[in-house]
């Protein structure tokens, strides 16, 4: 008995049906090196998808892998898609077999997807190599199986695999596809570019040529093996093409599929297409990243609209320009995609760009021309010993401050640290740090042993402060980098190190450069205990 045909509308708020952006990110994306989904991490991308308004989901093979089974199960009771429509995807009946005994398709129908892909052979090669039958069973088993599923009341896609290979190898078997897909009911015939090896020209010129033999509606799927994966996609789009296939941030086997981020946005900002929800773009660099955390790959950090680097400037040249106006170095408003403008504050930095990451930090320096000076001078200075504000706002801020209330005095003084590390006998190995330092009028020694001489002087530092400052209770050390700078070689090199620190609401960063590791990590925890003091409202000398 044939399962109840669902419904082929898009979602109740989903975009229209003239075009469609189709994620593949539960499938393709999944064969990333490095990517292991659950069943519950799937059920997690296919809610954000939805909510950023892809049109189509597909989640997977069901019958042929049985975590994919149980996620199309799964999805029936714990999804309400409000945008998008599942999809199943499989292959095509076996040759020498009728499509009604073939298991795996039935397993498709048993899925409950709305719409399901098929992939198809359509290089001549792969027919004869792969599947081991000839090219006209190869026309009948797409013709049967979209034929079966569409009866079944099912809305079919059909993926032809190495398309634009087997069309240069044999045009006429890779048309012949395309037609008995379209004849046979399949709604879009999308063309593949699975060795990612097609440039732009070449994709558009196949594309425009197929969309005329043969009156299909064709989609794009383009792995990114040239690195033209999102450029091939928009010069399918640009051949007529209504379908694109992508994955969130790329992933994907080998290097990763068209992205589905910088396809949609050049949709919507540079072609004037409207193929998301209302507002949906907004919400773009949220989800990119969102989706980044469940598959535990950090995000990209210079990926295009959506990365964190994607609207930084460092240059002094380009910052005296944004000042006058963001749009002369942007080429759109990051707003646009949920992303916000930085500057960077390096040796490159000029006065604009102290002003503009004064004004990010909430300082107005505009009318300070002696202490932006100021600043830029020693920000240089500080970068020619290594270190670096790029990607420490917090001690960039500090370093501000001291110029802004030279005065202020600090929270704490040094007198001195000293580490211990103990080889024992039994192999072990112990570290011991002591530290003294004035607090508020009064000289503090206390002592801290860790697993490592640098966690040991952490945790000297809180012993002796958290008694005057208990707000340092709440600061947990985040992340810790150690970077060994150009110059003298081995163990005599100079030692940039990043820590990143958290009170629970947010994170910050600061930075400590010097010739011995544990020198250079307790300037950075300096900075870091001094920024979150300032976070949590003292001043020094209260």
């Amino acid at each position: 008995m044939t399962p109840d045909a669902p419904s082929h509308a898009p979602g109740p708020q989903g975009p229209s049906d003239a075009f469609h952006v189709f994620d593949t990110t539960l499938r393709d994306g999944a064969q990333r090196e490095g990517i292991n989904l659950t069943v519950a991490d799937k059920l997690t991308i296919a809610r954000l998808l939805d909510e950023f308004g892809v049109g189509f989901i597909e989640g997977g093979w069901p019958g042929a892998i049985p975590r994919d089974t149980e996620f199309f199960r799964r999805a029936q009771e714990e999804i309400t898609l409000r945008n998008a429509q599942l999809v199943a995807f499989g292959s095509t009946r076996k040759a020498g077999t009728t499509v009604e005994q073939d298991p795996q398709v039935r397993a498709l129908l048993d899925s409950g997807a709305p719409v399901i892909t098929l992939v198809a052979k359509s290089h001549d090669r792969h027919v004869e190599l792969a599947l081991r039958t000839t090219l006209d069973e190869n026309l009948a088993m797409v013709r049967d199986t979209v034929a079966f599923l569409r009866a079944a009341g099912r809305r079919v896609f059909v993926d032809c695999e190495h398309f634009f290979d087997g069309y240069a190898a044999n045009p006429e078997h890779a048309l012949d596809v395309v037609r008995a897909a379209h004849q046979a009911g399949a709604d879009v015939v999308v063309l593949c570019d699975t060795n990612g090896g097609m440039l732009p020209s070449r994709v558009r010129e196949v594309v425009s040529t197929v969309v005329a033999e043969t009156g299909a509606r064709i989609g794009m799927h383009a792995q990114d093996d040239s690195g033209c994966g999102v450029a091939n996609t928009l010069a399918a789009v640009d051949g007529g093409a209504t379908h694109v296939q992508c994955t969130a941030n790329g992933y994907g086997e080998r290097v990763g599929n068209a992205n589905l981020f910088p396809v949609v946005a050049a949709l919507e900002l540079k072609y004037d297409r409207r193929v998301l929800p209302p507002g949906a773009l907004a919400e773009m660099t949220r989800v990119s990243h969102a989706i980044a955390e469940v598959v535990n790959l950090a995000p990209a950090t210079h990926q295009p609209y959506v990365g964190v680097s994607a609207f930084a400037h460092k240059a002094g040249l380009h910052a005296s320009a944004i000042k006058v106006d963001p749009d002369l170095y942007q080429h759109i408003d990051p707003e646009l995609v949920g992303n916000s403008m930085r500057m960077l504050v390096s040796d490159m930095a000029g006065r604009a760009s102290i002003e503009l990451k004064g004004r990010e930090l909430g300082y107005e320096l505009g009318g300070e021309r002696d202490l932006v000076g100021r600043i830029v001078e020693r920000v240089k200075e500080q970068e020619l010993k290594g270190f670096s504000y790029e990607a420490a706002d917090a001690s960039f801020e500090l370093l501000m401050r001291e110029e802004l209330e030279p005065d202020a005095g600090r929270f704490f003084e040094l007198e001195s640290w000293r580490t211990i590390t103990e080889h024992r006998p039994d192999g072990s190995v112990e570290n011991e740090a002591t530290v003294k330092l004035w607090a508020k009028g009064e000289r503090i020694l206390a002592s801290g042993e860790g697993n490592g001489p640098v966690n040991a002087v952490d945790r000297a530092l809180r012993a002796a402060l958290e008694r005057i400052f208990p707000e340092l209770a709440r600061l947990t050390l985040v992340d810790y980098r150690v970077r060994i700078l150009e110059g003298r070689q081995g163990t005599q090199s100079t030692t940039r190190v990043l820590i990143t620190t958290g009170d629970g609401t947010t994170e910050w960063s600061t930075v400590g450069v010097a010739d011995n590791v544990i020198a250079a990590s307790w300037q950075a925890l300096e900075d870091a205990y001094t920024y979150g003091l300032l976070r949590a409202g003292l001043q020094p000398g209260e």
